[in-house]
């Protein structure tokens, strides 16, 4: 395979990866105008948000098991499918049940990108793995700085909710226009065998980083989706913190490759979980320009947890070839369809103790925003202890190789 296809391929992911990324950050940004044109509380809110993340580990666990008889191509196949029917359901939503459905959907496709695009850049680039991925995860935050910014321009120029929608069709085509035409590569450095895919599972350290993810996964996305809803009475934009945030991401991760070599996947997790720690609790209290510092901190927290947990699973037990990439990503995901109308919850028994304390208005919601803000900081507090013991042990995590033969030109 050479450079310039393989590199076309890669190109591909990243586009899918970003129309992921953005119905993240134009969902986050459209939840007051779909609670208004709706008529839905922040627990129909959550429960909505939820099923898109239901969706995800959906098909990154259905992906992942049928990885090995599919093959990438097919999977975004699948991806490109979803995501239009998904998109175009959410443009002509009727109420709370068609919103249900079409998040579903483009949870199901956000997944199968995941599912299938995770392994491929982990074939593709079989010698720097970690680093690699992380380069692909790029693309997830730079998507929401795109989607951010698209639905903040959008909203000023006075295009409803239904048009920052369609407006994700465009990289949709694009991606689904290169996965077609595309040569995909035969599957040489991964484990093909899902019978030894599935016996592998069974390691407790696969287990022990399942449960991690579960955690990880929510510390990075509770505070972003819930972004609007916890800090859209702060006196911020919103939607300008969290472009912030993510476009910090994105550089992390870009240069990632140096951090992770410098301090071993197991103290780059343990370092983030603190960092997340530090920057979700001050956001709890935060005022003013304070809440940009904040931010920072909790990007920088959070912008290695998803792509270091995958290619820890990848380098350290890769017995469990695409299932495992598959199966840590959906924990996570599924971990968030849980989690959200929780959140909801929080947010809107927050808010009845703000009215019954005499606060109105604006002033209410702030002070609800904040005190979920301080509820979510217990995510990343629990990893602190996970990944202490984690790093401990460090040195007795033997790398696991699959010996093939390279890539054919």
């Amino acid at each position: 395979m050479t450079e310039v296809h393989r590199t076309k391929i890669f190109t591909a992911s990243c586009v899918a990866l970003i129309v992921t990324a953005m119905t993240f950050a134009i969902r986050a940004g459209i939840l007051n105008d779909l609670a208004v044109s709706f008529d839905l509380s922040n627990t129909e809110l959550g429960y909505i948000n939820g099923m898109a993340f239901l969706g995800f580990p959906i098909a990154m666990m259905f992906g992942g098991l049928i990885y090995n008889f599919l093959g990438p191509k097919k999977l975004l196949a699948i991806a490109f499918v979803c995501h239009l029917a998904g998109l175009i359901l959410t443009i002509t939503a009727s109420g709370f049940w068609t919103l249900i459905l079409s998040s579903f959907f483009i949870g199901f496709a956000n997944g199968s990108v995941e599912a299938a695009c995770n392994p491929l850049v982990a074939e593709l680039y079989h010698d720097k793995k970690t680093a690699m991925l992380n380069k692909f995860h790029v693309w997830f935050p730079g998507g929401i700085v795109i989607g951010s910014l698209v639905s903040l321009l959008m909203s000023k120029m006075g295009y409803g909710w239904q048009w920052q929608v369609g407006v994700m069709l465009i990289p949709t085509a694009i991606y689904g226009y290169l996965v077609f035409v595309e040569t995909f590569p035969k599957l040489e450095h991964t484990e093909t065998s899902t019978l030894n895919n599935v016996k592998a599972l069974a390691a407790p350290l696969f287990i022990f980083m399942m449960i991690c993810m579960t955690v990880t996964a929510i510390s990075e996305f509770g505070p972003q989706q819930w972004v609007e809803k916890t800090l859209g009475s702060s006196g911020v934009h919103p939607m300008v913190i969290l472009a912030m945030v993510t476009g910090l991401m994105a550089v992390g991760r870009y240069f990632a490759g140096p951090v992770v070599e410098a301090l071993n996947p197991a103290g780059v997790l343990l370092a983030s979980s603190v960092v997340a720690t530090i920057g979700i609790y001050t956001m709890s209290f935060a005022t003013g320009g304070m809440i940009y510092v904040a931010a920072i901190l909790f990007a920088v927290g959070v912008m290695y947890f998803w792509p270091t947990m995958i290619g820890f699973v990848s380098e350290y037990l890769p017995k469990t070839g695409a299932l495992g990439m598959s199966l840590i990503g959906g924990a996570g995901m599924f971990s968030v369809s849980i989690w959200n109308p929780i959140i909801g919850g929080w947010l809107d028994s927050a808010k009845e103790e703000a009215l019954a304390a005499g606060k109105v208005g604006a002033e209410a919601d702030l002070a609800a925003g904040l005190a979920t803000l301080e509820y979510m900081t217990l995510f990343p507090a629990a990893l602190i202890v996970a990944f202490t013991f984690l790093f401990i042990i460090r040195k007795k995590l033997v790398k696991g190789e699959i010996k093939a033969a390279p890539l054919a030109d």
